[in-house]
């Protein structure tokens, strides 16, 4: 790994922070496995009921928890992860359901080309997407998702693909990383934090995690229990994924897949996610829409779902301190209607 050059003493300020409840950290579940706890678990069941003879479509496998569950439960599952490691973990933990499991190495965005290749022709009876990063990924310093973890600033959740973190910070133009700053991280000093890095990767591209931690905290120092990087990584992230374009697209996917009667549940963990989610899911399951150009209320021709969840469910108390990734997470779920609206 190339040597960092970061400062020796801002790491000590960082460990000596309350950093490690802005990152979600991952725990032993059940099964032994430390690579990713799912989050919210009983609920992502109780509400997808899945019970033998079902298919459902996991569009984010990670260590294969909600997965697992759904496998439990008598169903067969088509999981899709875009990252290796994942695929690689669930084939692992996963083995002994034999054929009622498929695994694919796909981002969900590719639901539809995933189930034609596999050459399913049945409608789905539920879906899940869990959005974000996995534990495994934040804990393994070689990824570059953490702040407290010195590694190559990558951020790729698939190697395959490109650009990296790196290659955004050290080739964008200045204009174009103070709009990712601001548009993803919802950072209010973007500007200053990206003319910043333009002027520093003249002189050293930027190559590690602690590089860009160190860089972002010379232009904003903490002011609170938040590290000042946190909405920057956050915002690369995403560019570096195409997160949000990954979500609009599947979300639009998804409802073709679907049996009537079949739910969709979606976990988000920034607002960004959930008001993609939330918007989605209310434009498609009012059954009347109004405009200030129309005399009376129309019923809505783009109506294919019954709202389960018309406020998002959070995590209990007892999950979220075991499990401290859990407590930004939001739960929202819909039900596809048995005939859509004409």
């Amino acid at each position: 790994m190339t040597q960092s050059k970061f400062d020796p003493g801002m790491l000590m300020n960082f460990l000596a922070c309350e950093d490690l409840m802005e990152i979600p950290m991952g725990k032993t579940d059940e099964s032994g496995s430390a690579y990713h706890v799912p989050v919210m678990l009983d609920e992502v069941v109780a509400l997808l009921r899945p019970a033998p003879g079902m298919l459902f479509l996991d569009g984010t496998v990670g260590g294969g928890g909600h997965t697992e569950r759904l496998l439990e439960s008598g169903a067969e599952v088509i999981g899709c992860d875009q990252d290796p490691e994942a695929m690689e973990e669930a084939r692992r933990r996963l083995a002994r359901f034999g054929d009622r499991l498929r695994l694919v190495e796909a981002n969900f965005r590719e639901a539809e080309s995933v189930l034609a290749g596999l050459g399913v022709q049945r409608k789905l009876d539920g879906a899940l997407l869990d959005i974000g990063v996995s534990s495994h990924q934040l804990d393994t310093a070689e990824r570059g998702f953490a702040l407290l973890k010195d590694g190559p600033l990558d951020m790729r959740m698939s190697r395959s693909s490109t650009p990296s973190a790196a290659d955004l910070v050290n080739t964008a133009p200045v204009a174009d990383l103070a709009k990712i700053f601001r548009e993803y991280g919802e950072e209010p000093r973007a500007s200053q934090i990206a003319a910043r890095i333009g002027a520093l990767r003249v002189r050293h591209p930027f190559q590690t995690t602690f590089d860009l931690a160190a860089a972002v905290s010379s232009v904003a120092p903490r002011t609170s229990g938040r590290h000042p990087a946190t909405r920057v990584f956050q915002a690369l992230r995403i560019a570096v994924n195409d997160e949000l374009g990954a979500l609009r697209e599947a979300l639009e996917t998804l409802p073709t897949l679907l049996a009537p009667g079949a739910r969709l549940a979606v976990i988000t963990f920034h607002s960004l996610e959930d008001r993609i989610v939330k918007h989605f899911f209310r434009d498609r399951s009012q059954e009347w829409i109004d405009r200030p150009e129309w005399p009376e209320p129309r019923r809505n021709p783009a109506r294919i779902f019954r709202l389960l969840t018309p406020h998002p469910m959070d995590a209990g108390v007892e999950e979220t301190t075991e499990n401290p990734r859990s407590r930004s997470a939001k739960l929202r779920v819909v039900e596809k209607l048995q005939e859509t609206t004409p």
